[in-house]
């Protein structure tokens, strides 16, 4: 890869690391499910309008419901769960849980696309497994109730990004991923478009909010998912997706700096193992490592 790829794949980990600080700082203020559904209505109007923009064909007609039904496991449950479990954890411990969606997906591969679950990749998914648990248990959040029920929202969220990769091989075979970027983010919103009127607001929509919410809806979405495919095109899908390991780092390190999160060396520890654990899974099947991000 060039110098110019490089620096846009550490772009791409910053943005999407950074998405957990902005979900962490949003739902408690504007709600977990408001945090979601504008979440989605901006990421998928900003793709949306690439589309007319570069005259794209998403081939609506054809993959809408597969878009809809990829869209309600892969972005719209998993992005409500981490907007539920931001109202307890710091984004920082969402960032590292999040990295174990890969791992999940050489399982889910594993049992039912029939590919073969190695000792390499059991080995990952037991080092992810040990760093989460790690962390929880060391972290500087204590254990309670309403912690676990958190934590347990993040591994769920990771469960719905493993199960993405099945669902889009026998459903998607042949959409262009662009299409379904854009369509996975756009129908939810559509469909949960209640929610913005429904939902109870706790907080008033001051600038920082409104802020806020453009910045996580149109670069963590829109823009991100643009530059992702962009290195997908010029460096290949296992270059790109090596940003999985960026994210819980500028995870940590956005929560420290702008909501003054703790980072402790326990944190740092389990996000190394999680780490590990993605590097073996990564070397022994880097195109299996395809789970979507926030």
């Amino acid at each position: 890869m060039t110098t110019r790829l490089y620096l846009e794949l550490l772009l791409l980990g910053a943005i999407w690391g950074g998405s957990f600080v902005f979900v962490r700082a949003l739902a408690p203020n504007i709600g977990a499910l408001v945090t979601t559904e504008l979440r989605l209505l901006l990421g998928g109007l900003g793709l949306c309008a690439w589309f007319a923009f570069a005259r794209f064909d998403a081939d609506w007609r054809r993959y809408w419901k597969h878009y809809l039904g990829l869209g309600l496991l892969n972005t719209a449950t998993p992005f409500a769960l981490f907007g539920f479990a931001a109202l307890t954890l710091p984004g920082s411990y969402s960032a590292i849980i999040n990295s174990m969606s890969p791992l999940w997906g050489a399982v889910f591969a594993a049992l039912f696309l029939g590919e073969a679950l190695t000792a390499r990749k059991c080995a990952g998914l037991a080092l992810g497994v040990v760093g989460v648990a790690f962390i929880t248990r060391a972290g500087p959040v204590p254990l309670n109730p309403s912690t676990l029920l958190a934590i347990g929202a993040c591994i769920a969220a990771t469960i719905c990004y493993g199960l993405a990769g099945p669902y889009i091989r026998h459903n998607l075979r042949d959409a262009k991923p662009m299409g379904i970027a854009g369509g996975s983010q756009m129908l939810p919103a559509l469909l949960f478009l209640p929610a913005l009127f429904t939902s109870p607001v706790q907080a008033s929509y001051t600038p920082l909010v409104l802020f806020n919410i453009a910045f996580i809806g149109l670069v963590c979405g829109s823009f991100a998912f643009l530059l992702y495919f962009r290195l997908v095109a010029l460096a290949g899908p296992v270059k790109a997706l090596t940003v999985t390991f960026l994210i819980p780092i500028f995870g940590m390190l956005w929560g420290h700096l702008f909501l003054g999160e703790t980072i402790t060396p326990s944190m740092v520890g389990g996000c190394v193992i999680v780490l590990c654990g993605l590097a073996l899974l990564s070397t022994s099947a880097p195109r299996k490592a395809a789970a979507k991000q926030p």
